[in-house]
């Protein structure tokens, strides 16, 4: 079979600052974004007729839904071609988790079909394609640890962050992002902060601080559960634990592997969560 298979790694954000919101509906951020070492699998297979979807988890969508279909579609229509492509998600990254595991499966759609076709798009014009696809699209497409900025699309190489361990705790249930965004009160976000280069060239945990996420307050008052697991996590040693995205998803940094992978089994036995050991991705 002619076909590709593409690693597809989910995301934290370190830093999350809410703007304010724009005259569509949508809220302007600053983030500071990595991704990390949890991977769906992505295959395409080509010789298809029409775009297809077929993902292990049964709550992702498998149609035109599906934001993988939407990105191949755009994709296919830029080069002015009829070929179809199947598309098959091996899902480990949770869903609905604050992890970006659905923009960064487009993501690599893109990536897999450009590289398919011989590289006939720029990097430019892929960004330009994952723009239209979701917001979080195109730091996948990017790369790098990013800080990005408008509605998350808008994105700077941020160069400076340490090798560090994640313990990652997902608690058993989901949080819709457009529910946390509708029920944030911009005059009690507390992230006043801004990020620049340079912050992490300093010893990274005199700094930790300065971690924040405007959206924790909003998913905790609704799911407290949160909070325990921020706690579990810093009794355990980790420097910091800052929930990622709008939740429910936890990380802990750690700049010990024992450390880390102690806390890691320590939570994972308790079985109340799903956990994960991972790293910082840095090219």
């Amino acid at each position: 079979m002619n076909s590709l298979v593409i690693p597809s790694p989910a995301k934290i954000n370190l830093f999350l600052k809410v703007v304010g919101k724009r005259p569509d509906g949508y809220h302007e951020i600053v983030t500071l974004l990595c991704r990390i070492g949890l991977f769906d699998t992505v295959v395409l297979a080509f010789d298809q007729t029409g775009i297809s979807v077929e993902c292990s988890h049964p709550r992702v969508p498998q149609d035109s839904g599906n934001l993988a279909h939407r990105a191949a579609s755009l994709f296919l229509n830029a080069l002015s071609t009829h070929d179809g492509v199947a598309i098959f998600i091996d899902k480990v990254i949770p869903v609905a988790a604050g992890l970006g595991g659905g923009s960064s499966n487009a993501a690599a759609v893109l990536m897999g079909l450009n590289q398919h076709y011989g590289l006939p798009l720029t990097d430019g014009k892929l960004m330009e394609i994952a723009r239209k696809v979701g917001a979080d699209v195109p730091f996948f497409v990017f790369r790098h640890s990013a800080i990005a900025r408008g509605i998350g699309d808008h994105l700077e190489v941020y160069k400076d962050l340490p090798p560090l361990f994640v313990v990652l705790v997902r608690p058993l249930f989901e949080v819709s992002t457009a529910w946390v965004y509708k029920n944030l009160n911009l005059g009690l976000t507390n992230c006043e902060k801004s990020l620049k280069n340079g912050y992490f060239e300093q010893d990274f945990f005199k700094v930790k601080d300065l971690l924040c996420n405007d959206l924790e307050q909003v998913t905790i008052r609704k799911f407290p559960q949160i909070k325990i697991v921020k706690q579990a996590l810093l009794d355990l040693g980790a420097e910091t634990a800052l929930m990622t995205g709008s939740g429910p998803s936890v990380f802990g940094l750690f700049k010990d592997g024992h450390q880390a992978a102690g806390a890691f089994h320590s939570i994972r036995h308790r079985g109340r969560w799903d956990t994960f050991l991972v790293g910082l991705l840095r090219p």
